[in-house]
């Protein structure tokens, strides 16, 4: 039986999970992230691996959910939250220590990829998966495979800037305008995350609160935040309605913390149709079905045909 290997490589943790042919977990493994050097990082990252090869009696397919990508044409990693590994040809000198071709992805991609490769959801040949967590991130998938692009960064949609819509929107003259750890301004990845929805709300309505207590009163009623979702929509569906225009999506599947407001699936649909061409269909719009496994299961799923 081929086992499937999964690493979801996050900036304060790494979890190995296996997988069989269906995707069907068999085992997992949760470690700190090393913050001290990249032989450690390394280490660990083989540490585990070297693990479930025992478990298992065998060599499985190593496939890594990176937060950032790995440049097609040199090799080199680009994962700005995690330094000790920023700038290094991770796939290489992991395949070299463990004696086998590692593969590597965008977590975003891995996480559109699980959720295209669902039961539920084979029917869709163009999924567009959106992560609205700590930052804004999106995966391509089309008929069953990644889209990562020329040298891999395709679907960082968090890198995409405000538009002439949503600059109208939030004021011309009092739009807040915030610094995106890319090194650009006005990136999305600061507006439609969980942690763009506490900003915005800080900036517009000059209170400091968690995204969950927003979503509380939200559904409380209270009018200065329910306008305040309402424009948060609005955002949503100005940027997501570019992104339909130029890939015409079957299916939009959203992840992350902020993925849990139901709201979102009722009201966003509505939203999006003046921001459309006339002729363009709003595609079926709806929550991960794996959640925070995601990432692990699309990671494994970059050997599977």
């Amino acid at each position: 039986m081929a086992v499937y290997y999964g690493l979801d490589i996050g900036g304060t943790k790494i979890e190995l999970a296996a997988f069989n042919e269906k995707l069907e977990k068999l085992y997992s493994e949760r470690v700190p992230t090393p913050q001290t050097n990249y032989e450690d990082w390394l280490y660990t990252i083989e540490t585990l691996v070297r693990n479930a090869d025992e478990k298992f009696g065998e060599k499985g397919f190593v496939g890594l959910g990176l937060p950032g990508f790995v440049n097609r044409e040199t090799g080199v990693g680009e994962i700005t939250n995690i330094r000790v590994a920023d700038g290094k040809t991770i796939l290489k000198d992991l395949s070299e220590r463990l004696g086998r071709e590692v593969r590597g992805e965008n977590d975003a991609n891995c996480f559109a990829l699980s959720e295209a490769w669902d039961e539920n959801n084979k029917q869709y040949s163009t999924v567009l998966g959106l992560i609205i967590g700590t930052g804004f991130g999106g995966g391509l998938v089309f008929d069953g495979k990644i889209h990562s692009g020329h040298i891999g960064m395709a679907g960082e949609v968090g890198h995409m800037q405000l538009d002439y819509h949503a600059l109208k929107l939030l004021g011309w003259d009092h739009a807040p305008i915030y610094d995106c750890g890319c090194g650009n301004r006005a990136c999305l990845d600061t507006y439609l995350s969980g942690r763009g929805f506490e900003m915005l709300f800080q900036s517009l309505e000059k209170e400091t609160v968690k995204a969950k207590e927003i979503i509380e009163r939200f559904y409380a009623k209270e009018p200065k935040v329910v306008a305040f979702v309402e424009k948060f929509i609005e955002l949503m569906a100005i940027s997501i309605g570019n992104l339909i225009t130029i890939l015409d999506p079957d299916m939009i599947v959203f992840g992350g913390g902020l993925s849990n407001f139901d709201y979102i699936y009722e009201a966003l649909p509505k939203a999006l149709p003046p921001h459309l061409m006339r002729t363009a269909k709003v595609p079926v719009i709806k929550k991960a079905i794996h959640g925070d496994s995601g990432g692990t299961r699309g990671a494994a799923a970059l050997f599977l045909k």
